[in-house]
């Protein structure tokens, strides 16, 4: 938990990744509070969500132990959410991405933009909050210095392949394999995913945002097209030779 009178940036340890705070307001108790609440938010999702845990609800509920009438509200919502995701990316997002029950390519997403949501209901209105390195930006005024966040080249260890900039709120995703390797399961093929190196989307919420590079990630060949559709986002692309594509809107953005 963040210790009080810490200030304003924390990292937290959590669902199996590295989440990030950076709040720019100026400290009061509701904000420090809610900074409080919001990693303690991040353990309850992990608790309930966490495929590595045999007691979470999801591992039950994927076991068949429980039902989804015995599993908390959100349950409901995340497989609620992925089921949206899976029929407006034509199945390439799924939430049984290897046939178990697994909606961590939501989870993650949906937990960073309820953290953010926290610290904003409490007054915080300049913040990054990061959740594995997508993350959800909120910028009140168009007068203060905006985001910059560099995104890390995939084929290039220590460089950045842009740099997006946030002049308002915004959220900003990436899948790829730097990290992890070819993780990413294409569900119409069962097998990874390897027609890009690493996949940005931009967009205004991060749960939308990053399911959206999921399954574009996952979709591959198609992705520019399919990116280019969607009302409110925009895409940048390293392929594995090196080659790039970025999506009409993106150069509002990226550098």
């Amino acid at each position: 938990m963040p210790e009080p009178g810490a200030g304003q940036r924390h990292v937290e340890h959590v669902m199996g990744t590295v989440f990030s705070f950076d709040i720019r307001d100026r400290p009061t108790p509701a904000i420090r509070h809610a900074l409080t609440e919001a990693v303690r938010h991040l353990h309850r999702v992990d608790a309930v969500f966490s495929t590595y845990r045999p007691d979470s609800h999801i591992s039950r509920l994927g076991r068949g132990d429980i039902h989804l009438d015995d599993c908390p509200p959100e349950v409901h919502e995340v497989l609620a959410l992925c089921s949206r995701a899976a029929r407006a990316s034509d199945g390439y997002f799924s939430a049984t991405p290897a046939g178990a029950l697994d909606p961590s390519g939501l989870v993650k997403g949906w937990a960073t933009e309820a953290a953010s949501r926290i610290l904003r209901d409490a007054g915080a209105r300049h913040t990054c909050v990061s959740g594995g390195g997508d993350l959800q930006l909120s910028l009140p005024d168009a007068d203060l210095p905006p985001w910059r966040i560099g995104i890390a080249h995939p084929l290039r260890p220590g460089g950045l392949a842009t740099v997006v900039t946030a002049h308002h709120d915004l959220a900003v995703a990436t899948s790829g394999t730097a990290e992890r390797g070819p993780h990413i399961l294409d569900p119409h093929r069962g097998a990874p995913a390897t027609s890009l190196a690493s996949l940005t989307v931009i967009g205004p919420r991060v749960t939308p945002t990053d399911t959206y590079a999921t399954a574009a990630f996952a979709r591959g060949h198609g992705a520019r097209e399919w990116l280019e559709a969607l009302d409110g986002y925009e895409g940048f692309a390293v392929l594995p030779d090196g080659r790039q594509w970025r999506t009409s809107g993106f150069d509002r953005y990226g550098s």
